[in-house]
C-alpha cells in the first residue's frame, strides 16, 4: 500500500472547504487545507456574505436614526451623522475576528493550512509553489467568482463588482446595480439606505427570477417605495466611462429604443461562476460540463465523489445552487463519507435568504415549480399585519406562505417576506426535513408574542383556518 502525506487535502478554505477539513480532522484523518488567499474563510467570510451583513447591519441603524423613524417610539435624536469610514473598519473588524476563529480551530484540530494556489499533478498529488503534496482522497472546494457580462470589464473604479462594493470610499451619488440578484440587491439597499440613488436593471421579466412570484412582486414593491427604481425585462448593451463616472446603455430585453443612464458607480452583479482557473484538473482524468446548466462544474455521485477514485468535491464547483451554508453541509457530509460513514445532503430543503429589510427567506418549491410538475397543493397565507409582535414592532411589512401536498398534507415550500425571514425560515426547513405535515406546524405551540407565530398561522390556513386573520 502506498504511503501519502496526507489522508485528506482539501483545496479551498472557504465554508465548504474549512468545514470539511475540520471534520475530516475530527474523524481522526490527518489533513491538510490549501488556500490561496492570506485568510481563511474564502468568499463569504472575506468579501461576501459576512462583511455584506455588517454592512447591511450598519447601514440599516443608520437609515432608522436618520429617518427619524424612532420618533414614534419616543426616542428623539439630534442631528445624525455618517462616520463611513467607521462603518468600514467595524466592517473589517468583524471579518478578522472570524478569519482568526477558524485558523484557531484548525490549529486545536491539527489541519495544516497551507498557503498557496494548488494544481493537479495528478490524480493522487498536486503542487503548491515548490512542494508537492500526496494524498488518498482530494476535495475539491475552490468555490466561485463574479461572473462577468460580456463586453463590460470592471476596473474596481467606476465600474465595479461586490468586492469592491463592499468598501466605497464615499457614497455614490447614482449607483447603477446591473443584476436583481441576491447580491445585487443587498448592496443597493446598503448604499441606498447611506443616501445613494439606486437604480437596478434585471434581464428578466422580475427581480429574483427564481423566486415565488408572489413573494418577488411583493418583494419589488416594498423597494420601490424605498426609493429603489427597478428595471426589469431590460439588457445592458454597453457601460462606458464618462469623467469620474459612467454611463450605462439599456434597452428593452425583448429590442426596442435604447436609453442612457448616467451612474458615479455601476456594479456588475450578474451571478458567479464555479472557480476552478489553474487546477489542472485534467490531469487527474476529469472534465469540467462543457455546456448546460451545470457548464463548467464538477460533476459528482450523491455522495460527493467524482469518477475518479479518490477525488471529491463540494460547493459552488458542484450542481446545485451557490449558497454557503449548502457547501457546508456537503463539506461534513463528505468528510463522513471518506471516513466511511453516511453523510448526506437533502437538496431539496436548502433555504436561501435575501437580507434585505424585509429579509426574504425561502425554502422547497415555489407555486410555479408545483404547477410545472402537475403537483397539486394547497396554500396557506398569512400578513404579519396581523401578527402581534410585527404589530408592536410597527413593522407589519409581508406575509408568510405555507404550500402542502393536497393529498398528503406534507409541506413541500415556504416562502417568507418580513423583517425576521431569514431566522424564520430555519423552522420551515427543519419542519421540512422531518417530512412536516401543515398540520404537524399548526399543533406546534409557538411562543406569543413571537413574528413565528405567523408561520404557525400560514399553516393553520392551508385548511383555512387561520385564527388572526
Amino acid at each position: 500500500m502506498a504511503d501519502f502525506d496526507f489522508d485528506v487535502v482539501v483545496i479551498g478554505a472557504g465554508p465548504g472547504g474549512y468545514v470539511a477539513a475540520i471534520r475530516a480532522a475530527q474523524h481522526g484523518m490527518k489533513v491538510a487545507c490549501i488556500e490561496k488567499r492570506d485568510t481563511l474563510g474564502g468568499v463569504c467570510l472575506n468579501i461576501g456574505c459576512i462583511p455584506s451583513k455588517a454592512l447591511l447591519n450598519g447601514s440599516a441603524l443608520y437609515e432608522e436614526a436618520h429617518s427619524g423613524a424612532l420618533a414614534k417610539f419616543g426616542v428623539k435624536l439630534g442631528k445624525v451623522e455618517l462616520d463611513l469610514p467607521q462603518m468600514l473598519a467595524e466592517k473589517d473588524k468583524v471579518v478578522k475576528e472570524l478569519t482568526d476563529g477558524i485558523a484557531f480551530l484548525f490549529k486545536k484540530n491539527k489541519v495544516e493550512w497551507i498557503k498557496g494556489a494548488a494544481s493537479f499533478v495528478d490524480a493522487k498529488s498536486v503542487k503548491v509553489g515548490d512542494r508537492t503534496l500526496t494524498a488518498k482522497n482530494f476535495i475539491i472546494a475552490t468555490g466561485s467568482e463574479v461572473a462577468n457580462l460580456p463586453g463590460i470589464e470592471p476596473d474596481g473604479d467606476v465600474i465595479i463588482t461586490s468586492t469592491e462594493a463592499l468598501a466605497l470610499p464615499k457614497v455614490p451619488a447614482h449607483l447603477v446595480v446591473i443584476g436583481g440578484g441576491y447580491i445585487g440587491l443587498e448592496m443597493g439597499s446598503v448604499w441606498g439606505r447611506l443616501g445613494s440613488k439606486v437604480t437596478v436593471v434585471e434581464y428578466a421579466d422580475r427581480i429574483v427570477p427564481a423566486m415565488d412570484i408572489e413573494v418577488a412582486t411583493a418583494f419589488a414593491r416594498v423597494l420601490k417605495k424605498q426609493g429603489m427604481t427597478i428595471k426589469t425585462a431590460t439588457k445592458v448593451t454597453a457601460v462606458t466611462r464618462k469623467g469620474k463616472g459612467a454611463v450605462v446603455t439599456i434597452e428593452p430585453a425583448a429590442g426596442g429604443a435604447a436609453e442612457t443612464i448616467e451612474a458615479d458607480i455601476v456594479l456588475l452583479s450578474i451571478g458567479r461562476r464555479p472557480n476552478t482557473d489553474g487546477l489542472n484538473i485534467e490531469a487527474t482524468g476529469l472534465a469540467l460540463e462543457a455546456a448546460g446548466p451545470n457548464r463548467g462544474r464538477i460533476m459528482v455521485n450523491g455522495d460527493f465523489s467524482t469518477k475518479v477514485p479518490g477525488i471529491w468535491a463540494i460547493g459552488d464547483v458542484v450542481p446545485g445552487p451557490m449558497l454557503a451554508h449548502k457547501a457546508e453541509d456537503e463539506g461534513i457530509a463528505c468528510a463522513d463519507n471518506i471516513a466511511g460513514l453516511n453523510g448526506h445532503v437533502n437538496h431539496d430543503v436548502i433555504p436561501a435568504v435575501v437580507y434585505t429589510h424585509p429579509e426574504v427567506g425561502t425554502v422547497g418549491k415555489t407555486e410555479e415549480e408545483l404547477k410545472a410538475a402537475g403537483i397539486a397543493y394547497k396554500a396557506g397565507k398569512f400578513p404579519f399585519a396581523g401578527n402581534s409582535r410585527a404589530k408592536a414592532n410597527r413593522d407589519t411589512e409581508g406575509f408568510v406562505k405555507v404550500l402542502a401536498d393536497a393529498k398528503t398534507d406534507r409541506v413541500l415550500g415556504v416562502h417568507i417576506i418580513g423583517s425576521m425571514a431569514g431566522t424564520m425560515i430555519a423552522e420551515a426547513a427543519l419542519a421540512m426535513e422531518f417530512g412536516a405535515s401543515s398540520e404537524d406546524i399548526a399543533a406546534t405551540c409557538h411562543a406569543h408574542p413571537t413574528h413565528p407565530e405567523a408561520l404557525k398561522e400560514a399553516a393553520m390556513a392551508v385548511t383555512g383556518k387561520a385564527i388572526h386573520v
